[in-house]
């Protein structure tokens, strides 16, 4: 956590070094009032942020990384110092945070969103995190007036489905929003079952490719080839959606990450961050997931292994060299 306030701290000075393109757009903040604010422009928070722009939202920015801020004010965004400036002016707040430290620090530091935001302010938080995390921001939310709401994202086929955790009425209030960044948006229930539905589903994906990995390996291994063998599972009772739009095998498919040294889609340390999540969930539920903690196991192996920044379904890749139970470290 000290870490994390010392870089939100110093990110005024940092922006500033950088900050010939931007003075113009500040010049117009204080005439050019915005009611969406948008904080977090990792890959997908910048995505959605351009989103918007397209839309026609008016926008401001914060990162704590002024490259990111600057390439959306290219856009048509403005931008804001630190969080709390935002709240200050905007009435719908949306934040796409890394992990639970990053969104506790946004909303609650010194210059964080609550020591500003106004009553009324509707707050999307788009991150996956610690739904516990989430619930205890809605109740400091509620305190100050505030609602704070959760939504985050899955993306399937390019595009981006949001499952939404909070009242009915909230969740129609910013529905109009949300399908401005993506393709659907779904109810889920109370705060925090955004986070949940995520979770759960990523579980299921981490544990399917994992399971199709090895059976992939296994086949071939028995002298199948692999595209033959990716047909015979689509083809049959063993059919997932890593093997028949994501198979982990490289050649069998084209546009997957496997046929591309694995680089691009979902980053093996996302995975592990998210199965991290979900065996917190499983642990104050008193939740069994057996598989669930194996997957977890594994892809924490795969990322001291050096694939933390190669997609997650370079487990075949991982399993391939027999990894998992020779006890290699292989450099990839």
């Amino acid at each position: 956590m000290a870490a994390t306030f010392i870089i939100y701290k110093n990110f005024s000075r940092n922006l500033l070094s950088n900050v010939s393109r931007l003075k113009m757009h500040q010049k117009n903040f204080g005439r050019c009032k915005t009611s969406v604010g948008f904080i977090g422009l990792g890959n997908m928070g910048s995505h959605m942020a351009r989103n918007l722009i397209t839309k026609g939202h008016s926008i401001t920015v914060y990162d704590v990384h002024p490259e990111r801020v600057t390439e959306l004010v290219d856009n048509g965004a403005l931008f804001a110092q630190h969080p709390a400036e935002i709240a200050q002016s905007c009435d719908r707040i949306i934040t796409m945070l890394p992990s639970s430290p990053h969104v506790q620090e946004v909303y609650t530091a010194e210059q964080g969103i609550f020591t500003q935001v106004k009553p009324g302010t509707l707050l999307i938080d788009c991150s996956t995190i610690d739904p516990s995390v989430t619930k205890e921001l809605a109740i400091r939310a509620q305190k100050r007036g505030a609602i704070l709401i959760t939504s985050v994202n899955a993306a399937k086929n390019a595009t981006l489905t949001f499952m939404v955790g909070g009242k009915e009425s909230e969740f129609e209030a910013v529905k109009e929003l949300l399908l401005c960044m993506g393709e659907n948006a779904v109810h889920c229930g109370s705060v925090g079952t955004g986070q949940g539905a995520k979770i759960c589903n990523n579980m299921a994906l981490a544990i399917s490719m994992i399971g199709t990995s090895e059976a992939m390996n296994l086949g071939i291994r028995l002298g199948l080839d692999p595209v033959n063998m990716s047909k015979i599972l689509n083809m049959s009772s063993g059919r997932c959606w890593a093997s028949e739009v994501y198979n982990p095998v490289p050649g069998v498919m084209e546009n997957v990450p496997s046929s591309n040294g694995y680089q691009g889609g979902f980053g093996t340390a996302l995975m592990a961050k998210d199965l991290g999540l979900a065996q917190l969930a499983a642990t104050k539920t008193s939740s069994p997931i057996p598989l669930g903690s194996l997957a977890h196991q594994i892809y924490r192996m795969m990322i001291n292994s050096g694939l933390s920044n190669k997609d997650f379904s370079s487990v075949f890749l991982y399993l391939q060299e027999g990894q998992t139970f020779n006890g290699k470290n292989k450099s990839y």
